[in-house]
């Protein structure tokens, strides 16, 4: 992914969660996917998809159950 895709997905995000804390961050060495964070935690990464010639992103949010506490 490019800065400018990173960007568009930022803004995606930062619209559907009504969040401007949310940020998505280039992974070293992969090119493939990105990582989302809530200010400076880490919540989540989003894949790229490319089969069958239609370009899509996936994103994945693990939910511990000690965050359900409280």
């Amino acid at each position: 992914m490019d800065k400018t895709e990173l960007a568009k997905l930022q803004d995606y995000l930062r619209k559907t969660f009504n969040n401007t804390n949310i940020t998505v961050r280039a992974r070293m060495k992969k090119t493939d996917s990105a990582e989302v964070y809530m200010g400076e935690e880490y919540i989540g990464i989003i894949h790229v998809d490319d089969e069958d010639g239609d370009r899509s992103f996936n994103f994945t949010m693990a939910i511990l159950d000690v965050d359900l506490e409280g």
